[in-house]
């Protein structure tokens, strides 16, 4: 290792000095530090995976599992996970901070596969099923938790010029995952809903187990990684490699404080980019099954084919983004991002005179033999009812959302929804600035999870009596209040360094 004084580092970076902290330059550093940063991308995708490899069978599972089940229910089921992450995310950060990140990482990836093997146990019980699923759901939220320690590694091993481009190869990452984790599932979904039965140990491996029983496999590889290939790094803003204990800065003083209602601004502006795609994610397979009469096979496969094409926007979409906030900053890609959501659920609104199929519409307007047919139907687990459920009084006078709607809010909502999710944190990590980030990053994942707690109850409560056109309503009025409030505290969103005149932005 070759070592440089201090005297030298601070006339060379032009920067103060500090006693207690040593500068080095070395290629093995460097070399270790962005490994360290890949397995952290790794993790981040495999986290992405571990969510979205389930998300499109969960409802059809539901309904498979437990009878009781309706879709008020799946919105907490899907509110769970991020009930889950909620909850660990500060505690993970906080760890994360006192302690090498190794730990943490390892204790919640474990805690995130053993909740896979749950889920696929979930059909076991004899009753209550549903609430199995629940609890399952929970803990495979709680393990991603580690989100935050991810955010805040990745955060602390780069520099202020690397950070933006390192947030969108992150973001893309995720993205990737979750491109392959519904292409994953709609390409098991072809073992079929019946699959076979492994005697020894009581498994039955179909297309709705086998998407946990490989995110858990991904699990132990990812931990492999984390013990093996993990070190600790940290640079400055200016990227000199740090080599301290309990390091915070020497760029910053007491007299340098983060701006709090820069804080405060981010965490909302996550929040409601998170809710609403939260939204999103959870009333595309209900709503595909209402509008277009599909069955349930049909919608995991359509539904995953149309997540996965998303996914691969989302890697274009990261892309134009690291050139685009070189060229005219962070804040008007999170402005125009916001725009392009409000547009694609302005989009998705009813109109028109056609109205979607009704479930039994030829047989509600007779008792009697409705209930005789629904007996009959009972009887023969072989007939899947298809279209929109009578018992939802909105489908017999709210218009169909046709498919090329469907199609074309997808396609805005891909591209809105990645150019927020990475200026939001990487804003963020650069308000925040010098000190050590895992309590903030933690935060941050937990006004996210907070926010795909509430969205799926939201819009499952709000979507079954009233129907899409009030949530779609309400959704982009949320929007317009977000970009109000972001415009209103523009000038703030700026990073530390720039904040004190260390840096131009």
């Amino acid at each position: 290792m070759s070592e440089i004084s201090r005297e030298s580092v601070g006339s060379k970076l032009n920067a103060p000095t500090s006693p207690d902290i040593l500068f080095t330059i070395n290629d093995g550093d460097y070399r270790s530090r962005w490994r360290s940063i890949r397995v952290m991308y790794f993790t981040m995708f495999l986290s992405s995976v571990g969510f979205t490899i389930v998300i499109t069978s969960l409802w059809p599972y539901l309904q498979k599992i437990d009878d009781s089940a309706n879709a008020s229910f799946l919105g907490w089921v899907v509110a769970a996970y991020s009930l889950g992450q909620m909850v660990a995310s500060p505690i993970f950060g906080l760890w994360s901070n006192c302690r090498p990140r190794r730990e943490p990482l390892v204790c919640s990836i474990f805690i995130n596969l053993s909740a896979n093997i749950y889920y696929a146990y979930t059909y076991l019980p004899k009753s209550n099923n549903k609430f199995h699923i629940l609890m399952a759901r929970a803990f495979v939220g709680f393990g991603a938790g580690n989100v935050a320690v991810v955010r805040s590694y990745v955060a602390g091993a780069t520099s202020l010029k690397e950070r933006t481009s390192a947030m969108a190869n992150m973001s893309a990452c995720q993205a990737l995952g979750f491109i392959l984790g519904p292409a994953l599932q709609a390409f098991l979904s072809f073992i079929g809903e019946q699959g076979f039965t492994v005697e020894f140990i009581k498994l039955q491996f179909n297309m709705y187990t086998a998407p946990a029983l490989l995110a858990a496999a991904f699990g132990i590889i990812n931990i492999l990684l984390v013990i093996l290939v993990l070190r600790e790094h940290r640079v400055d803003d200016h990227g000199r490699h740090i080599q301290s204990i309990n390091y915070t800065s020497e760029d910053i003083n007491e007299e340098e404080t983060i701006d709090q209602v820069a804080v405060l601004t981010s965490n909302v502006l996550f929040f409601v980019v998170m809710f609403i795609f939260a939204i999103f994610e959870t009333i595309a397979t209900p709503l595909s099954m209402d509008m277009f009469a599909w069955t349930r096979k049909e919608a995991v496969f359509y539904n995953g084919i149309i997540i996965c094409g998303i996914g691969f926007e989302s890697i274009i979409v990261f892309l134009i983004v690291k050139v685009a906030s070189q060229r005219v900053g962070d804040r008007p890609v999170l402005l125009a991002g916001l725009a392009i959501i409000f547009c694609g659920f302005f989009i998705l609104l009813p109109w028109g005179n056609h109205y979607p199929k009704i479930q039994w519409a030829d047989i509600r307007n007779n008792s009697l033999r409705s209930q005789i047919s629904e007996a009959m139907i009972a009887s023969n687990s072989s007939v899947e009812p298809t279209g929109c459920p009578y018992e939802q009084t909105w489908c017999q006078y709210t218009p169909a959302i046709h498919l090329g709607q469907y199609i074309t809010s997808d396609i805005l909502i891909g591209v809105g929804y990645p150019a927020c999710n990475v200026m939001s944190y990487t804003l963020y990590s650069k308000i925040i600035g010098p000190k050590p980030q895992g309590v903030y990053m933690g935060w941050l994942t937990a006004s996210g999870s907070g926010a795909r707690t509430l969205g799926p109850v939201f819009v499952s409560q709000v979507y079954t009596i009233l129907g899409p056109r009030w949530a779609f309503s309400i959704i982009c009025g949320m929007l317009v209040m977000a970009i109000i409030f972001l415009s209103s505290t523009y000038r703030r969103l700026i990073a530390f360094s720039v904040r004190y005149g260390r840096a131009v932005e």
